[in-house]
């Protein structure tokens, strides 16, 4: 008779510690999942959001710098490059 209680005893011991060996995998697959779910795809979201408007962001502004480069070459025509004739006169203001 001893031989069985000893032999119980054991097994109870052991679902005990497989009991809580689970419990323990549980947990740390929840914190996994938390942090995956709550940390690491959130962050990899918002960064690939920041990254497009970035982009889009650099995109307009070259798209307006190329516009307004492009108003300045039509709107000022290029200067003709005019020789003074030697009898032409040059208005100056006399510094005091």
């Amino acid at each position: 008779m001893e031989f069985v209680f000893w032999n119980l005893g054991f097994e109870v011991s052991y679902l005990r510690a497989m009991l809580w060996r689970y419990l323990l995998y549980a947990f740390l697959i929840y914190l996994a999942y938390r942090f995956i779910f709550h940390f690491v795809i959130p962050i990899y979201k918002t960064t690939k959001q920041v990254k497009k408007q970035f982009r889009e962001m650099h995109s307009r502004m070259e798209d307006h710098m190329n516009q307004q480069q492009s108003n300045q070459q039509t709107a000022t025509p290029q200067p003709e490059n005019k020789k003074q004739q030697p009898g032409d006169y040059i208005d100056f203001e006399e510094v005091k």
